[in-house]
């Protein structure tokens, strides 16, 4: 495996790292877990080499912290980092900043977390979190030896970015980039801001939540195959965003073994830079084709969910892009009528716009599902 240094305190944190925010599921059900599966993954990942675990209070319904603790159990614990992140937005039903903090380290069962972040915050989060005095909070709380690096992850524009960087001496920060988005949110220029201040970069979402690698359209399958070097499209994703050296480490959220053992290949010995000329150019050309095939940027966090009307969003979103990336293909359709159950379909949104609060992306969802049930319904 492939490590990092973390500034400053020059701890070494592997180049993958384990997310869990999609952990192998029963019955297809986001919140139910297949545990023996996922315990078996995270293991496997750590005795291969990775260090860096990273959840979030509500990934999987709460469920990620519950598992991944349990995973961290007979002696895994030592051997990593731990990562977990508040979510400001939850902070009121949860009991208030410090309820949900006691409840994060109940679920894990640990005593310390390593990597502590603010999650997703935006211009709107950033206040919140001011007028909550959440910083005094976990400032206090590192100083009581509960949790260690202080951090935040970010979803909104270039220019929020920086002024979140500059109001806080902030010791990481995490951001999505993968070569679709590299002019998306805080992007390159920020990854480069972060860098130039001192601030390891922790990436999130480099395949763009599995969009660039499943179901590769012909187009860029064969872009892919001009390339001097063959590899597989997860391949070229990862070590694009490797290439970077202000990256610490890469969050992969993997729900087979398959998927694991593939990471643990590709970026067992990416050194940064490494990556021809010739190469970003054949990655440049993909992430053209992608853009002009892939109608909304949707990463399938669920964090639109859940909806009023109970429709799963991030599913007839995927089923909107397909249509255009593989160029109306009829069976699409048959798989919407399908999977998309009688009363919870896209036609079935009520435009109250909730998901669209709540979304990372800032997508108009309401609109989307409009589109969606023209097409499908």
């Amino acid at each position: 495996m492939e490590y990092r240094n973390f500034r400053k305190t020059e701890e070494k944190v592997s180049l993958l790292g384990f997310g869990t925010m999609r952990l192998p599921l029963l019955r297809e059900d986001s919140k139910k877990i297949d545990e023996a599966l996922a315990i078996k993954m995270i293991r496997k990942a750590i005795d291969a080499g990775v260090n860096y675990m990273d959840t979030a209070y509500m990934y999987h319904g709460g469920n990620s912290e519950v598992v991944l603790g349990k995973a961290l159990k007979d002696g895994y614990r030592e051997k990593v980092f731990l990562a977990d992140k508040m979510p400001i937005w939850l902070t009121k039903e949860a009991g208030g900043i410090h309820a949900l903090f006691e409840n994060q380290f109940k679920r894990l069962d640990v005593d310390f977390i390593d990597f502590y972040l603010v999650h997703s915050l935006d211009q709107k989060n950033w206040q919140k979190v001011k007028e909550l005095k959440v910083m005094p909070f976990l400032e206090k709380m590192k100083e009581e030896g509960r949790i260690g690096k202080i951090g935040f992850s970010f979803h909104d524009n270039l220019d929020v970015f920086k002024t979140i960087i500059d109001e806080y001496p902030w010791e990481f920060c995490q951001i999505q980039l993968n070569y679709m988005d590299a002019n998306y949110q805080a992007g390159v220029e920020g990854l480069k801001y972060a860098g130039k201040k001192g601030i390891p970069v922790i990436i999130m979402e480099p395949l763009k939540g599995g969009k660039i690698t499943q179901f590769v359209p012909e187009s860029i399958q064969a872009i892919w195959a001009k390339a001097p070097v063959q590899r597989t499209p997860a391949e070229w994703a990862l070590r694009y965003v490797a290439d970077f050296p202000e990256v610490l480490t890469i969050l992969s959220g993997m729900s087979s073994i398959k998927q694991v053992e593939e990471n643990l290949q590709i970026l067992s010995s990416v050194l940064p830079e490494s990556l021809s000329l010739e190469e970003h150019k054949i990655i440049e050309m993909a992430a053209n084709e992608y853009s002009k095939l892939i109608k909304v940027a949707c990463t399938g966090c669920e964090y639109c969910l859940p909806c009023p009307q109970k429709i799963l969003i991030p599913n007839a979103i995927d089923f909107y892009n397909q249509w255009y990336l593989y160029h109306a293909y009829v069976p699409i359709k048959r798989d919407y009528d399908i999977n998309m159950l009688k009363g919870r379909r896209a036609s079935d949104c009520i435009g109250c716009k909730s998901c669209e609060e709540k979304c990372p992306q800032h997508l108009p969802i309401s609109s989307i599902m409009k589109e969606t049930a023209k097409i499908f319904e």
